[in-house]
């Protein structure tokens, strides 16, 4: 596949993921420090790194990770040099780039037609995993008296990432065939 192909395909990825993904901020979030339940918006950079590699797939995840910052970016609560570096990697740069490893696992699992939904489940929960990190390490400060701090994380950053990875997996588990076809086409 040409690079102009890749580039074209990862840009339409990124396009289709912030359209998701914008359609779904026009419902009001209850999730004061961010976070969202969305339209399936994490799939299409999945899907980059399934039919193409890990490398433009993380390159997407970046790309998208830029977008959401520009879009919604919620400064941390202190104003420490190293809390706004941390939340900017943890919380868009590291999370949506680690959509982009979905075509590692998806290879690692021996290329079935299940590994698809499973792959996005798994970077997905990396995703989360990042945010509860994010949570412990900055955001804890509005964990509410009595709570603890990872308590606080990983009920706050569950409340909206648990539903993303469900969407995600079901919407890759149906179009799981035409993913797989495609996946076919590209290493032809």
């Amino acid at each position: 596949m040409s690079k102009t192909k890749k580039l074209t395909i990862c840009a339409i990825m990124v396009a289709l993921a912030t359209v998701l993904m914008l359609i779904s901020k026009i419902i009001p979030a209850p999730w004061m420090q961010g976070g969202s339940i969305t339209i399936a918006s994490m799939v299409p950079i999945i899907v980059a790194s399934l039919i193409i590699d890990c490398k433009w797939g993380i390159l997407s995840g970046f790309v998208f990770s830029l977008i959401q910052m520009i879009s919604g970016f919620n400064p941390p609560p202190t104003q420490t040099f190293i809390n706004f570096v941390l939340v900017i990697l943890l919380d868009y740069v590291v999370a949506f780039g680690v959509l982009g490893t979905a075509g590692f696992f998806y290879n690692i699992m021996g290329k079935k037609l299940w590994a698809i939904p499973v792959s996005g489940a798994i970077v997905t929960i990396l995703r989360y995993i990042c945010h509860i990190l994010s949570g412990i390490l900055i955001w804890g400060v509005y964990a509410e008296e009595g709570q603890t701090v990872l308590a606080y994380s990983v009920t706050y950053n569950g409340s909206y990432m648990i539903p993303e990875i469900i969407i995600t997996a079901v919407v890759l588990a149906v179009l799981s065939k035409f993913i797989l076809r495609q996946i076919k086409n590209n290493n032809l």
